[in-house]
């Protein structure tokens, strides 16, 4: 008999279809009355399933929510009339097989919508029935939320290989709930392979665009005795603890955290000609190695396109930007290169291939020839480049200076560029270090990094022809003048964290909302985040396995996990001229409740009785703007939260 059935019995109170005007509200869900076939039905022949309540009862979007276990291919039609929820099984039940229904929390009553949560009924074709389970929790891997109506599954362990999860439908599958919480339900003894899928296209496998979570070891299901304690209420009115005996379903601590491999096929998704000067190349997914152009057709045919332009390219190499610089070559309205670029072939592999591609400049008016030749003969129009600074009259002490061009620059020259403090009517001259490219792959963003004097106020002077571009021409004069802030307009933050191997690094991610604005790798356990505007901040950590400062996302087929993520568990109140220090023990507080309620975004729905209550309280959505320990105990009914010690990673 399924626990589920139990637990609906315990919570079935005092249920009522209706109540009178002016009498006592009903908070009760309702509550399991009978089935046919009825809970560990042995031998079942039929096609249909009738389930009883105490009330009238309706079901929340029950396509989505209700889950059969073993997945069926036709789902099963499922409605609700009065009291009575039937469903009509439209595919044939395999022979000797044990069925779990799981209802979740689709099921509630007419008048309040009080739901019956974790609520499943299990029954067997075969003159026996599987009775052990897997319990545990979903989240994502890099912020985590916790999944919601994700699908969690199992494969036997034996027959499992390395394509299983690609070709062939989970065996036994169930839903997460509003908190992430899952519960694979009537396993026969052995061991397994546990998965949980973002099931887009509903084939209860996995396809590499889909979100997945996998745990690293096979999982062995128990029945283990176990003792709980209860409370009975008394004939004299009081109450009294007492212990019973009762059986312990394990693991029921697997802690799965899905992720995605950002797999894309790569295909040449556009080309273009917006301009005369310019062509653009954009792919659907970034690749290791760059796009090779040369020239294939008329008198410069098979040459490298990079003798007649030069080239800015996305850091991922997902995008391309060609300019031209060879007024021949920029002549002709039609061009077309020879591109040899890196392509997902049919084995989902980077393989090398070779297009020819046409570059068409549409939309030029060709002038009359009357206004051609008033054109020539009038006095050219003198053009100068776009090359302005991208930062304020306010100017961050850690920040560079950041320009950025029209074109791709050619030039600057220093001799012409000049950075001095103004100090009331002087200027004092300062000894800048050059303006650089911010990175080699863009060609039109530069800076000027400097330790800056603070509460200072400075003047970058750029004369008229200092900047030229790949085109000749050159920038009108600039004058930008702006003031550093102070060191009182930041506040620092710093953190001990504990529980961190020395061997390892991680970096710390400052946070609005889940939105990183500032990063900081550990060096021996500490983390220092300096010259932070002051604000209402939260952070979380991920361990950098591979040092490169980026969180790295999982690989089913590498069999790796995604870099470990965890959140600081309160808002961080950071002010003018504070330094706040911070001692985060990363593995004290579970993983539930780790990140702070006011960013979560994954919250349960409240029940219409927990919604009057927290109104009463002056809440909204059910939580508090207070900073304690009541905002991470919002899921008091979890049996997860309650008991931290339970919740296991795999690393």
């Amino acid at each position: 008999m399924l626990l589920a059935v139990v637990a609906a019995a315990v919570m079935a109170a005092c249920a009522s279809i209706g109540r009178p005007e002016g009498g006592p509200r009903d908070e009760a869900a309702p509550v399991f009355v009978k089935s046919d076939p009825m809970p560990g039905t042995l031998n079942f022949a039929g096609r249909r399933m009738t389930v009883m309540f105490d009330e009238n009862v309706q079901l929340d979007d029950p396509t989505s929510k209700i889950v059969v276990s073993p997945p069926q291919k036709q789902p099963p039609k499922i409605s609700a009339s009065g009291r009575r929820v039937t469903v009509d099984f439209i595919e044939t039940l395999l022979p000797d097989m044990t069925y779990t229904v799981d209802f979740a929390d689709a099921v509630k009553d007419l008048n309040e919508g009080n739901v019956l949560d974790g609520f499943a009924l299990d029954f067997s074709t075969g003159s026996s029935i599987d009775t052990l389970s897997i319990s545990g929790m979903v989240f994502e891997a890099r912020n985590l939320e916790p999944a919601q109506g994700m699908i969690v599954g199992v494969y036997n362990a034996a027959a499992f290989t390395d394509t299983t999860l690609t070709t062939l439908p989970l065996e036994r599958i169930t839903k997460t709930s509003q908190t992430g919480v899952f519960t694979v339900r009537n396993l026969a003894p052995g061991n397994y392979r546990i998965f949980a899928l973002n099931d887009l296209n509903r084939d209860y496998h996995w396809d590499r665009s889909e979100d997945v979570a996998f745990y690293d070891v096979e999982l062995r299901p128990e029945a283990l005795p176990a003792e709980y304690t209860d409370t009975i209420a008394g004939s004299d009115g009081l109450d009294s603890v007492v212990t019973v005996a009762g059986v312990r379903y394990v693991p029921d601590d697997v802690l799965l955290t899905w992720f995605n491999e950002n797999y894309s096929p790569r295909y040449l998704l556009k080309n273009e000609r917006p301009e005369r000067r310019r062509l653009e190349l954009i792919f659907s997914a970034a690749a290791d190695s760059a796009t090779q152009l040369t020239i294939a057709e008329g008198p410069h045919a098979g040459a490298p396109l990079s003798r007649f332009a030069v080239t800015e390219t996305s850091a991922g190499l997902d995008s391309i930007t060609v300019w031209l610089t060879d007024t021949t070559v920029m002549a002709a309205d039609t061009l077309r290169l020879s591109a040899r670029y890196q392509f997902t072939d049919s084995t989902d592999q980077l393989s090398w291939r070779t297009d020819t591609i046409p570059f068409i400049l549409r939309g030029q008016r060709k002038k009359p020839a009357k206004e051609k030749a008033a054109a020539d003969t009038a006095a050219p129009k003198l053009e100068f480049i776009s090359f302005s600074p991208q930062t304020g009259s306010s100017q961050d002490l850690n920040m560079p200076l950041a320009f950025k061009a029209g074109t791709p620059i050619a030039g600057i020259d220093s001799a012409g560029v000049r950075l001095e403090m103004v100090d009331d009517t002087l200027l004092i001259p300062v000894t800048a270090p050059p303006l650089s490219l911010r990175d080699s792959l863009n060609l039109r963003e530069f800076t000027l990094k400097m330790d800056w004097k603070p509460s200072t106020r400075y003047r970058l002077t750029i004369d008229s022809a200092a900047v030229t571009d790949v085109y000749g021409l050159h920038n009108k004069p600039i004058v930008h003048e702006f003031t550093t802030k102070g060191l009182d307009d930041y506040s620092a933050l710093f953190f001990n964290i504990v529980g961190l191997p020395d061997s390892v690094t991680a970096v710390v991610e400052l946070l609005r909302g889940d939105d990183p604005e500032r990063r900081a790798a550990t060096v021996n356990g500490t983390a220092a985040l300096e010259y932070i505007t002051p604000g209402t901040y939260y952070a979380r950590l991920f361990i950098d396995r591979n040092g490169n400062g980026e969180w790295d996302t999982g690989s089913i087929a590498g069999q790796r996990q995604p870099e470990e993520v965890v959140y600081f568990p309160k808002k961080l109140n950071l002010k003018k001229n504070w330094d706040v220090e911070q001692t985060w023990n990363i593995y004290e507080t579970p993983v539930d409740l780790q990140k702070p309620a006011d960013i979560k975004k994954n919250k349960p729905k409240l029940t219409p009785a927990q919604q009057r209550e927290a109104n009463k309280k002056g809440k909204q959505n059910g939580y508090d703007d207070e900073d304690d320990e009541d905002d991470m105990m919002w899921n008091t009914n979890d049996p997860f939260s309650q008991n931290p010690a339970i919740m296991r990673r795999t690393r």
